[in-house]
């Protein structure tokens, strides 16, 4: 498949994390490019009426995804990737999850990237930017859905949510059919409660 994919993420999303590793390994099985860009559950939840833990968690999740758009915008795609990755290992896989800065500090350390791209956590100068991104992805697939949302060409959609992350050909298969119920005129939704939280390992 020549399209590339594009993919919007919350680094902090658990599940968006899952959905990037499963991508990859469909972007091997089937010969795709994965481009990743930043959506905000920030701004995705700005002015709904939340539970008072998430609410705390949102104003703190400005942070690394300020940092995203900054990279972004000053070094491309391919930089964005690397913090991402580099954010998911440490926050995600490694667990810790108790301080956004020093995560995104980290992943800016291991993704060998300038250290004073911290400034833009706490730098509101870059909101209008990340919205604007936010939007580039959200848009073609309404409000009421979060993160992940995958562009295949004009398809696009939420999701899937998956754990573990299948691999090698599980991963292709389920690419090729997540992209056929996508791309039905009409199609919007399946789903089934979720028995399990992610699986990093």
């Amino acid at each position: 498949m020549n399209t590339p994919v594009d993919l919007w993420v919350d680094p902090i999303c658990p599940w968006a994390w899952m959905t990037s590793r499963w991508l990859l390994e469909a972007s091997v099985a089937r010969d795709f490019e994965v481009r990743f860009h930043t959506m905000s559950l920030a701004v995705l939840n700005e002015g709904r009426d939340l539970p008072e833990e998430y609410v705390s968690l949102m104003e703190r999740a400005w942070g690394p995804v300020r940092v995203m758009v900054a990279i972004d915008r000053q070094h491309g795609e391919s930089a964005l990737r690397a913090y991402y990755d580099a954010f998911g290992e440490y926050y995600h896989v490694g667990g810790h999850r108790d301080d956004l800065r020093e995560a995104s500090v980290a992943a800016l350390e291991a993704a060998g990237l300038d250290a004073e791209l911290i400034d833009a956590f706490d730098d509101t100068a870059w909101d209008e930017t990340l919205t604007l991104s936010h939007h580039q992805g959200m848009d073609a697939v309404g409000m009421d859905v979060g993160t992940p949302v995958i562009h295949v060409g004009e398809v696009a959609f939420f999701g899937p949510v998956v754990t573990p992350a299948p691999k090698g050909e599980a991963a292709g298969r389920l690419f090729d059919g997540v992209l056929a119920v996508a791309s039905t005129p009409g199609f919007y939704e399946i789903k089934r409660t979720r028995t399990v939280g992610p699986i990093f390992q």
